[in-house]
Parts: C-alpha cells; sequence; structure tokens
C-alpha cells in the first residue's frame, strides 16, 4: 500500500494571525517561527511533531489557482477542517481562551465513539475538533434516549 499524507492548504486573509490561531487553537509549531522568511506574511506551515498539518496562504497572492479573487466563492463551501487530537479537554479550553465561534459544543459521535466541537476560524472556514475514535462510551442505538440526548448522540426532541 503507498503512504500518502494530506499537505491542506487553505487560503487566508491573513496569514501571520490565522498562523498564530491555529497554532494555538491545535498546539503546533510553526515553520515562520522556526525559518525566518521574508514569505512568511504570504505563506507557513503548521507542524505537529515534526509532521505537516496544515498550509496557510495569503488570498490573491502569488498568482496561485483557485488563491485568487477571494469574493469569487463562500469560504470553504462544502469544506470541513477536521483534527483528531488527543488533547481534546484542553484543546477546547484553548477554543475558549481564542473566544472562537462555537457551531456546536462538545458532543459525542457515536458512530466513531470519539467528542468533537465544531469551531469557525477568523476566515470563516468550518473547524472540528475530535478525540481519537473509540476515545469516548459507545452510545449504542439501544442505549436510553436521555443518555443519547446529553451526550449530543442526538437532538433532543422538540428541536
Amino acid at each position: 500500500m503507498t503512504h500518502v499524507q494530506s499537505q491542506t492548504l487553505i487560503a487566508v486573509r491573513d496569514v501571520p494571525a490565522s498562523s498564530r490561531w491555529y497554532a494555538q487553537l491545535l498546539n503546533l509549531e510553526t515553520t515562520s517561527e522556526a525559518m525566518a522568511s521574508d514569505h512568511a506574511h504570504l505563506y507557513d506551515r503548521l507542524l505537529s511533531k515534526g509532521s505537516l498539518v496544515l498550509q496557510l496562504h495569503a488570498w490573491d497572492e502569488e498568482e496561485h489557482p483557485n488563491l485568487m479573487n477571494r469574493a469569487a466563492a463562500p469560504v470553504g463551501h462544502g469544506v470541513l477542517l477536521w483534527f483528531e487530537v488527543d488533547d481534546f479537554d484542553a484543546a477546547v479550553e484553548r477554543a475558549a481562551t481564542l473566544n472562537a465561534k462555537v457551531l456546536r459544543e462538545p458532543l459525542v459521535n457515536p458512530a466513531p465513539a470519539h467528542r468533537e466541537i465544531w469551531l469557525e476560524d477568523p476566515d470563516g472556514y468550518v473547524v472540528v475538533i475530535a478525540s481519537p475514535d473509540g476515545e469516548a462510551p459507545r452510545l449504542e442505538r439501544g442505549a436510553p434516549r436521555a443518555i443519547r440526548e446529553a451526550s449530543g448522540a442526538i437532538a433532543p426532541r422538540g428541536t
């Protein structure tokens, strides 16, 4: 089997500000801190233990296809930036410290049996932080409805 590693890149309005936001939220290193560059205001890479997690690039710079004309499409339409972290509770606290806009409060996703919180980043991208699969108790369909509602696995009646 071939090794594949995602190298997701998103276009942002302010690379240094977005880099700080993601670095703090996900406890990442930035290449702009490690390497002096006159390019850091246009592009940055975020790493976890030396592995690439996310790339940030300024809109409308360097004429890259799909990174031009920011007004041409809604930001991130159809895209979820999904990150698994091994310190979910701490990540939720970091999101609060950042005053991140919360789209969905922490909940248990019953299929992978993990916890999630859905946020919006400073550019309007949807960011999902998840704990490792199997980390949360599995809430089977037969579990009492009140438990599944309290965990966020299903919506409460009447909503």
